[in-house]
């Protein structure tokens, strides 16, 4: 299982891998790296995992490969509320990194390269927007986490981060299998 967080981190995939070199491993520095290596090889007990990540954010509080293993970690161990407010963390530092309004509702497909694979930025804010809608869905707040796919499926038509799956997923919500 340790293994499963060290990939997640790392992120595995020529999308992921490209996000993660320019992105993720940019700047940051080797102890907090080291820190992040260790929550998942510790991955089993969750004190030590989550104090390596906490140590790591201590050392790189802004870094996104920092946020995303604290973001996983949470998810990973069910801890949703947690989850959620790292992902609104991400959210922020990606609107702050692409230049964007803070607040989510007011940003437009013009504002960045969305459509673009190599606009690691910009798919960075758009994966941060996913997991928060993921989140607000399955903590119950369907209104908002469908706005949130909206804005997905409206900054990115192509559907480049999936968020497609998203939308059916909440329009099935509340049907039965029969209809």
């Amino acid at each position: 299982m340790s293994h499963v967080l060290h990939s997640e981190l790392t992120m595995s995939g020529p999308e992921q891998a490209l996000l993660a070199g320019a992105l993720l491993g940019a700047g940051l520095p080797t102890d907090a790296q080291r820190h992040l290596e260790l929550a998942g090889r510790d991955f089993q007990s969750d004190a030590e995992a989550e104090l390596h990540l906490r140590e790591a954010q201590t050392l790189a509080p802004d870094h996104a490969a920092v946020l995303i293993g604290l973001y996983r970690f949470y998810f990973y161990k069910g801890r949703l509320q947690e989850a959620l407010r790292v992902a609104e963390i991400c959210l922020e530092k990606a609107a702050r990194d692409n230049g964007l309004d803070a607040d989510w509702r007011r940003v437009r497909r013009s504002d960045a390269e969305f459509s673009s694979f190599a606009a690691i930025l910009p798919r960075f804010y758009l994966f941060a927007l996913k997991a928060y809608a993921y989140l607000r869905m399955r903590l119950g707040d369907l209104d908002e986490g469908h706005a949130a796919i909206e804005k997905l499926l409206e900054l990115d038509p192509s559907d480049k981060v999936n968020a497609g799956v998203l939308h059916d997923v909440w329009q099935r919500i509340g049907h039965d299998d029969d209809d």
